[in-house]
Formats: C-alpha cells, sequence, structure tokens
C-alpha cells in the first residue's frame, strides 16, 4: 500500500517518530510508518502487571510504549494498578494489618468487594507487593515487587530510553474517571500536572493518554495538545462472530450515567468516529472489532462446540473471519488504530493461527493496525520484523 502523503498523514508521520519510525517497509498504516508495539501493563505475560521490572523487560524486549494504568490513592497520588480495586494484583489480603479496610464500593455499576487504592495512601501502597493476576502465568515473583508512581514510571522510561538509545513513550489510561471524581480524587488534573513538570504538554510529546469514558478526554483536549486515544470495549464474542455488550461493558460509563443511548458498536460507525475525531487522535478497540472468529454450534444447543475435542471449549475452538470495515473507516477519518490485547496462550488463539501468536500479529499488522498492546512484547517485536520476510 503506498504512503498516504497527506497533510495529516506527513503531521501524523511527525507525531509518531519519536516512538517508531520507518524501516524501509511500505506498511498499510495511517501514515506509513511501523506499527508500534505497547508493552500491555508492562511485560505482562512474564512479571506481575504494572511493576518497573515489567516496565523495564518491555523496554529491553523492544517495546516502543509502556503502558501504566493510572489509579489515585487516598491522598491524590497516581498510581500504576489495573484498577482501584487492587485485590487481585498485590498482596493486600494477606496483609493482617489491613484487613479492616475491607470493604464493597460501586465500580462502573457494579458492586465490588474487595480494597481499594482509594482507601490506602501513599505510603501504605509502597508497603504492598504486585502479584501475578492470572492463574497460568509465572507466580514466581509473587511478593517481589513494589507498587510504582506515575513519576516513577515516567522516570524509568526515560533513563531506560538513554540506556537503549532510543526515545521510549508512555501510554497512560486514566481508569474508570466517574469512580474517581465520584471519590473526590478527579484524575485528569492530577495527570496534566504530572505531565507538564516533565515537558509532556505538545503532540511530539512521548505520550499517548487513553479512556474508555469521553467527557474526560473532551476536557483533556481542552488543555492539552498530547496524544488521546478513545479506547472501546466489549462484554463478549457470540458464536457468529458479533461483540455482545453487557454493561459495564457496553459503554462508556459517562454514557451511562447521561442516559446517552449510543454504545461501543455505535461509536464504531462513521459518524461515531467522525465523533471521536473532534477530539481523539486515536481509538483503542478490542481486537474483535477488526478481525472477529467464529465459533460451532453443530448440535444446535446454542452452545459453542468443543471442535478439538481437548475437554474446554476457547478460541482454540474458534476460526477467523474477514476483517471489518472498521480499520478502514478509522484511517480514512484521519484516526490511528490501536487494537488491544495480544497474548500468546494457546487457548487465547484462534485455530486459524495453529498456537503460533505470530500468526495473528502477521494478521493485524497486514491489515494495518498502527500499534498492538501485547502481554508479550518481544513476541509482538519479533513478529513485525519478521514482516515482509
Amino acid at each position: 500500500m503506498a504512503m498516504k502523503l497527506t497533510v495529516l498523514a506527513l503531521a501524523t508521520t511527525t507525531l509518531l517518530a519519536a516512538c517508531g519510525g520507518s524501516d524501509g517497509i511500505d506498511y498499510n498504516t495511517l501514515n506509513g510508518e511501523r506499527p508500534l508495539v505497547v508493552g500491555h501493563r508492562g511485560a505482562a505475560g512474564y512479571r506481575p502487571d504494572h511493576t518497573l521490572e515489567g516496565y523495564k523487560l518491555a523496554i529491553e524486549m523492544g517495546a516502543d510504549f509502556i503502558e501504566p494504568d493510572l489509579v489515585a490513592t487516598k491522598d491524590g497520588e497516581l498510581i500504576a494498578r489495573h484498577e482501584p480495586n487492587i485485590t487481585g494484583t498485590t498482596d493486600v489480603s494477606s496483609r493482617a494489618e489491613f484487613a479492616s479496610r475491607k470493604t464493597t464500593r460501586m465500580v462502573d455499576g457494579v458492586a465490588e468487594t474487595g480494597w481499594f487504592a482509594t482507601d490506602f495512601t501513599l505510603a501504605e501502597i509502597k508497603t504492598l507487593r504486585a502479584i501475578q493476576p492470572l492463574a497460568e502465568r509465572d507466580a514466581s515473583y509473587n511478593g517481589k515487587f513494589s507498587i510504582p508512581t506515575l513519576k516513577e514510571v515516567l522516570d524509568l522510561a526515560k533513563s531506560e530510553g538513554t540506556r537503549v538509545g532510543r526515545t521510549i513513550g508512555v501510554y497512560p489510561e486514566t481508569k474508570h474517571p466517574t469512580y474517581h471524581v465520584d471519590a473526590g480524587l478527579k484524575l485528569e488534573d492530577r495527570l496534566l500536572a504530572i505531565l507538564a513538570s516533565y515537558g509532556y504538554t505538545q503532540k511530539s510529546s512521548p505520550v499517548i493518554i487513553q479512556s474508555f469514558e469521553v467527557s474526560n478526554l473532551k476536557y483533556l483536549r481542552t488543555k492539552t495538545q498530547v496524544r488521546l486515544s478513545q479506547l472501546i470495549d466489549g462484554d463478549d464474542v457470540a458464536l457468529g462472530g458479533q461483540v455482545t455488550l453487557a454493561a459495564p461493558f457496553d459503554k462508556p460509563y459517562d454514557f451511562a450515567v447521561a442516559g446517552d443511548k449510543r454504545n461501543f458498536i455505535t461509536m464504531l460507525t462513521p459518524a461515531g468516529l467522525a465523533e471521536i475525531k473532534t477530539y481523539a487522535d486515536g481509538i483503542g478497540p478490542w481486537k474483535p472489532y477488526l478481525i472477529s472468529s467464529k465459533g460451532v454450534d453443530a448440535n444446535g444447543d446454542g452452545k459453542a462446540d468443543d471442535v478439538n475435542k481437548d475437554g474446554v471449549v476457547d478460541d482454540r475452538d474458534r476460526t477467523m473471519l474477514p476483517a471489518t470495515s472498521v480499520l478502514k473507516d478509522a484511517h480514512a477519518a484521519g484516526l490511528v488504530v490501536h487494537p488491544f490485547t495480544f497474548r500468546n496462550e494457546a487457548k487465547r488463539l484462534a485455530s486459524d493461527f495453529k498456537g503460533d501468536p505470530a500468526a495473528e500479529y502477521k494478521l493485524f499488522f497486514e491489515l494495518g493496525v498502527d500499534a498492538v498492546f501485547s502481554d508479550f512484547p518481544d513476541t509482538a517485536v519479533k513478529a513485525r520484523t519478521n514482516l515482509g520476510r
């Protein structure tokens, strides 16, 4: 595909050059540049989520960006955790001194029980240690790493970038903005103040801010020129390959609060993408929105069959479908497309890929995605390197 030498594409090329670049291959991306690899929560396939050690490993593996999900502590500090509920990603449940902090809170309309970052000071958070949230992954690092602040992540990106001789971008996500507003701990101004202290205020800054909500992104657009990305979620994938919607994964939660009838699917229509372009530079869709897969229901019971007869029904029993128009439509609107999440485990790969995650990357890279969020950055980088060979 020829490089799209429009004014918009030239501008986008300038924005991404600091953290991406071209290597002579003619990519199908919006700007013709090499697609980026984002270390999802660091190198989550190898280390507990959101630790400096995981981020450092992702950088060593060649990631262009590292991704800290951001939540606030009781005293207003921004830390890297996947959710305000820190029960599954820290050792807090085993800490007797914090037993009385266990509580139930509403997060995006859902009652969650556990321990919440918003009930802890940063000093208390620093006494906790990270754990691997997925049972099938290496748990040998549990209890070894502390919980980093955003500032520590930014410092790491700069120091490691100097060490490896390339710019490392940071791709923070504001987690559950409405929850934090209700807790009196609004994230956005805190985030912007920290970024500004590093000089990150322009489109050329090595930062992209992402969110599943909309109103906070629109607010951010009035306050900063750093790149913004609208995340697009879904609940499940039906037998026929359609993305299904169920609360709270059906729409941005601020839409739910406001009674807005739009959902994530309508946001991906040409009209929805045009609206996103008014406040964001890209979208981060769940990858089935770009290329989905279908299951088999030979006996008509409404349930997916165990096609490979291994005793479980998972992605290995599904086959890939043709690409949707979402990427093409997003590029036509001038939006970059950064899908999530790519993982190596065989159970998360459709039968077409025969257990080889590189085959999945190849399919999406050839489609023209502008970046991938990966739990295994080394696999993503290798697959990108092998394109065209």
